[in-house]
């Protein structure tokens, strides 16, 4: 089975267009374009081996909410997990939301279960899906929409589910930069059967650093680490991770930060009669008919986003300097006017 693509895949733009890489100005990803700044490492966490006993799992655990029994693994980005977890059951019925990230969709069918799409838009009603699946994959806030729910309804889903020793899998990959969504805090994480996944990717802005975590129970997590194997994560990934889990001071303005950008660009792109019907903090998303004029009229002035096909729409990410929003603005204004 051919992979889904994804965002950033700069290079293939820049040979589509014939533009270089450097003139680029990508929008595509939904990663923070003012990332934690990493400082320079130590010489001994490139030299020695990663430590699992290093403190990295308690200091995650306090960055979360988490209690003290949540099992707690370190991943090399959610990726990791998302690829993994499938291959953790027997195969059986799985439901996953449409539109969303479709890496889930992908691996959970490789793995020999039967995938459910499950429409977004009813998850708001009284459904019958957590008695009726073996595991309900749920990516919150969602995307591309930005799509979310109340914590309850989560909880609840993962009550009934839990009743037949099904699994909630979450993915909160951008759940960094909103208010009270995660579910983490809520119920804690160390219930059977709930998987949460967490990135440093979006909100930290250190997708290249390729570290996350997954909070769950004890049993999911013990699986999860003999299915991963030792020093899945690197030394200096995880030294990293805890520097930038635990600089709170740093976390609080960028969220404020980039409350204030996502609502810059709702009022830019308003201007321009796009429409922002959802999305979070880090991208917008705007439905529209005609998505591919769009993308290719902002890709022939290097400027890359993300287009969607089912239902058709675009994402855009946030610019990060005064240079890249005025360069933003211009390539909105020369698109009108063709």
């Amino acid at each position: 089975m051919t992979g889904p693509e994804h965002g950033g895949r700069l290079n293939a733009a820049a040979r589509q267009w014939d533009i270089p890489v450097s003139r680029w100005l990508d929008l595509s990803t939904g990663i923070n374009p003012i990332g934690w700044p990493m400082p320079e490492l130590p010489a001994r966490v490139w030299q020695r081996l990663p430590e699992d006993d290093d403190g990295l799992g308690d200091v995650i655990r306090q960055w979360a909410g988490a209690p003290a029994s949540a099992a707690c693994v370190p991943v090399p980005g959610s990726q990791a997990a998302i690829k993994t977890l499938p291959f953790l059951r027997p195969p059986g019925r799985v439901g996953i939301p449409e539109p969303g990230y479709r890496e889930h969709g992908h691996w959970w069918a490789l793995a020999g279960h039967e995938v459910i799409p499950l429409p977004l838009e009813a998850a708001t009603e009284a459904v019958a899906w957590p008695d009726q699946l073996d595991v309900l994959v749920w990516i919150h806030p969602n995307n591309p929409t930005g799509f979310t729910l109340a914590p309850d309804r989560l909880r609840q889903w993962h009550e009934r589910l839990a009743v037949h020793g099904g699994w909630l899998v979450l993915d909160e990959a951008f759940a960094d930069a909103e208010t009270g969504i995660s579910l983490v805090a809520d119920t804690g994480a160390d219930r059977p059967g709930l998987v949460v996944l967490r990135s440093l990717g979006k909100f930290f802005g250190l997708a290249g650093l390729r570290a996350g975590a997954v909070l769950t129970d004890p049993q999911i997590g013990r699986a999860l680490s003999d299915a991963l194997g030792p020093w899945a994560l690197s030394g200096p990934a995880r030294h990293g991770m805890a520097l930038a889990l635990a600089d709170s001071d740093w976390q609080r303005r960028a969220a404020r930060r980039l409350a204030r950008d996502s609502a810059r660009l709702d009022k830019l792109l308003s201007r321009f009669g796009l429409t922002v019907s959802g999305g979070t903090r880090l991208f917008r998303y705007v439905p529209h008919a005609h998505t591919e004029r769009i993308a290719d009229g902002l890709a022939r002035q290097g400027v890359l986003v993300r287009r969607f096909d089912r239902p058709p729409a675009l994402r855009f990410g946030l610019p990060g300097t005064p240079e890249q929003w005025r360069r933003l603005e211009a390539a909105l204004s020369a698109l009108e006017s063709d």
